[in-house]
């Protein structure tokens, strides 16, 4: 990497780290910037998994106590995500970079509706939960074959590009009766480390990884976490979200026309 390379990785993962920390959508940020620096597109989205995989352990560490008032049913969630990250990573391997490339502007885009809609979209499950009379089993042990068979796609879709999938993972959870916020928090950062951990390992695995960027994006991305953790005091959350939601749509609109043109 020549220094304008390193720059621009760099820079993108320690936004994507400080993102991440403050609001999410931090993929937006660091994904881009492989794809500018001249990484191919499968590499790419490989070597952002691993870099950003190691935020998703400690995140997940912090929840430990709320991950664990439902045992049996958590660990059916560990196995589902386990299923469907390396099912999504092995999807993404078999996927060509030309055939990949033609995705990438819909996956922003999809990405980009998901964050952007996130209210909406909670708002729709807790109505369909009124509807369904799953509010009740908040109180109990929580679960479903539905809710697994959605939180499996959910996993796929992390395994095979991961942008969005913090809102998707909240939405399958809450279909399933979690009421409890702190405890869809630490169970949506439990099943991203799982989908994080075992699609890393599969792309390390694979040789799928461009390490000296890779590398480079774990420091700064660790650095940009404990920045935006300082930052977020001081900056309103609604506008760290527009700004997500602002960066995503026009990274999509860039490229659609750079792919569709």
């Amino acid at each position: 990497m020549d220094a304008a390379q390193i720059l621009l990785v760099g820079g993108g993962a320690f936004l994507a780290g400080g993102m991440n920390a403050i609001a999410g959508g931090g993929t937006f940020f660091s994904f881009p910037a492989l794809l500018a620096a001249g990484v191919p597109p499968v590499m790419a989205n490989a070597s952002n998994t691993v870099a950003m995989w190691p935020a998703s352990l400690s995140s997940a560490w912090a929840y430990r106590r709320e991950v664990s008032r439902h045992p049996r049913w958590t660990l059916l969630l560990v196995l589902v995500s386990l299923i469907g990250g390396i099912s999504g990573s092995l999807l993404l391997l078999a996927t060509s970079n030309a055939a990949f490339s033609r995705l990438v502007p819909w996956l922003l885009l999809v990405a980009t509706s998901l964050f952007a809609f996130s209210g909406q979209i909670s708002r729709g499950v807790a109505a369909a939960k009124a509807r369904l009379g799953l509010g009740a089993k908040a109180a109990g042990t929580p679960g479903g074959v539905g809710g697994l068979v959605f939180q499996t796609i959910v996993a796929i879709y992390g395994g095979f590009f991961g942008a969005g999938m913090g809102i998707l993972t909240l939405a399958a959870l809450a279909i399933q009766g979690v009421d409890d916020m702190q405890e869809l928090n630490g169970l949506k950062n439990l099943t991203s480390a799982v989908n994080y951990t075992v699609a890393a390992a599969t792309f390390i695995i694979a040789g799928a990884i461009s390490w000296p960027h890779t590398l480079l994006m774990i420091a700064t991305a660790m650095a940009g976490a404990f920045a935006g953790a300082a930052f977020a005091r001081r900056l309103p959350a609604v506008w760290l979200r527009r700004l997500v939601v602002a960066v995503g749509g026009v990274l999509s609109l860039i490229y659609f026309i750079k792919t569709y043109a």
